[in-house]
């Protein structure tokens, strides 16, 4: 599965309209669909989730799924299953009943699931005259796409491929009723790491290969993900995929007694952790969420933003600040 650029482009959201077309079974499914509520932020979640779970970070390390050979590979009947996955998922969100011989029935419809985290997608002679709920995810640019459309002969390419699937040609695309055109999928930190900087993803997954004690050296990598992953929110597939180990709350409670000594904190979602960070003008953690920071001591007089733990004012640090011990926060919390 190869990255490509963007599938086409995509004209700004707008609001909903009944479509008076023709097809009232296609107009009943989408105006179901657009009854449900937060669509962009569940269908969001559902490619998330289920990209992480082809993924399996916890128990493999992998983060990206466009790696086809090496070390970290997304095998190609994985990439297959990931659109069974995304079906699943999608049924299980939206309380989807099952349909026959399509995967969903919704307002009395048949409606067939296909997703692509290519340009196009394919589509099996079953689901002809059938409705299609069109689903894209692209982990690089952190987007997705979710559309409907009736697959008729006028839609799809003149040919098939090896399994005799068609693909979705050009007007058919210009065909597709959009539910969401431009989705923000949530993103893939590593993932954006390695696109941003590639040293910086190497040295977190190289910090453990001198390690020779008990365990795989996970504590090691996360350390180290806190060291130099700074001011940005970290989630807790990120923790565990560098972890390569299930409790991420004790890697990082383990984290900020390793990381004191050079300043940094790590604050989380319970009490004062988003206060603090709010002060400092960090993003704010909710749960399942973390960020650091390395401090210093400011004076009463500083202009710059700062909070006061433990009675000492703190701000972010900045070259030619001088280093101090990172003040303990949330020691009474499992977060």
């Amino acid at each position: 599965m190869t990255y490509e650029s963007p599938l086409f482009h995509i004209d700004a959201d707008q609001p909903f309209e009944p479509n008076h077309s023709e097809d009232p079974g296609l107009d009943a499914v989408e105006g179901w669909i657009f009854d449900q509520r937060d669509l962009e932020k569940r269908f969001g979640q559902v490619f998330r989730r289920s990209i992480d779970e082809v993924l399996d970070g916890q128990r493999t390390g992998r983060y990206d799924l466009y790696i086809k050979t090496g070390q970290g590979r997304v095998e190609s009947t994985e990439k297959t299953y990931l659109g069974t996955k995304v079906e699943i998922v999608t049924r299980a969100e939206f309380d989807l009943g099952y349909g026959s011989p399509m995967d969903y029935v919704i307002s009395g419809q048949h409606v067939d699931a296909k997703f692509t985290m290519g340009t196009t997608w394919m589509i099996p002679k079953e689901a002809m005259s059938h409705i299609c709920l069109l689903m894209r995810a692209d982990d690089k640019a952190s987007a997705f796409q979710v559309g409907l459309l009736r697959i008729t002969p006028e839609v799809l390419t003149t040919s098939t491929n090896g399994d005799q699937k068609w693909s979705v040609s050009a007007f058919g695309k210009s065909k597709i009723r959009w539910i969401i055109q431009n989705g923000e999928l949530p993103k893939n930190l590593l993932l954006s790491l390695k696109k941003e900087s590639p040293g910086t993803v190497d040295a977190i997954f190289r910090a453990s290969k001198d390690y020779h004690g008990s365990g795989n050296g996970g504590q090691l990598r996360v350390n180290e993900l806190f060291r130099r992953v700074r001011g940005r929110l970290v989630d807790r597939t990120t923790v565990v995929t560098v972890a390569t180990q299930q409790d991420s709350p004790k890697r990082v409670r383990d984290a900020r007694t390793h990381l004191k000594p050079d300043g940094i904190i790590v604050l989380g979602h319970t009490k004062p952790s988003p206060q603090i960070a709010d002060q400092l003008g960090l993003p704010r953690p909710d749960k399942g969420f973390w960020v650091s920071a390395k401090l210093t001591v400011l004076d009463d007089h500083s202009p710059r933003r700062s909070a006061v733990i433990g009675g000492t004012r703190y701000g972010i640090w900045e070259p030619g600040d001088p280093p101090c011990e990172a003040p303990r926060i949330n020691q009474e919390t499992e977060e």
